[in-house]
């Protein structure tokens, strides 16, 4: 009879919480997904590189978004891409230097 009295109040304190809980509020529904624009194609652009050989392991992985906003995501990746990783202009910089 005394174990009873011991887990009286513990799951007395459980079964409010449980009561709590089951009556809590929801969020709201979640917005319609946006699709990426500009500055997540620059993201995507400069992670290009990494979401590649991720890809080789695991093929739900993709370095392309779709579906984009088109033309600005395509400039965002580009530019991305070369801010990033340097385009081509570092070596020819430095292969000017080199013979000057």
């Amino acid at each position: 009879m005394t174990v009873y009295r011991r887990m009286r109040l513990p799951l007395l304190i459980a079964g409010a919480v449980l009561m709590l809980a089951a009556c809590a509020t929801q969020g709201a529904a979640p917005a319609a997904p946006t699709v990426p624009g500009f500055w997540m194609g620059l993201v995507h652009g400069a992670i290009a590189p990494f979401a590649l050989i991720g890809h080789i392991f695991d093929h739900d992985i993709r370095i392309y978004a779709m579906p984009n906003k088109g033309g600005w995501y395509d400039f965002g990746f580009l530019l991305g891409l070369s801010f990033i990783w340097g385009g081509g202009s570092a070596g020819a910089a430095s292969r000017r230097s080199k013979y000057d």
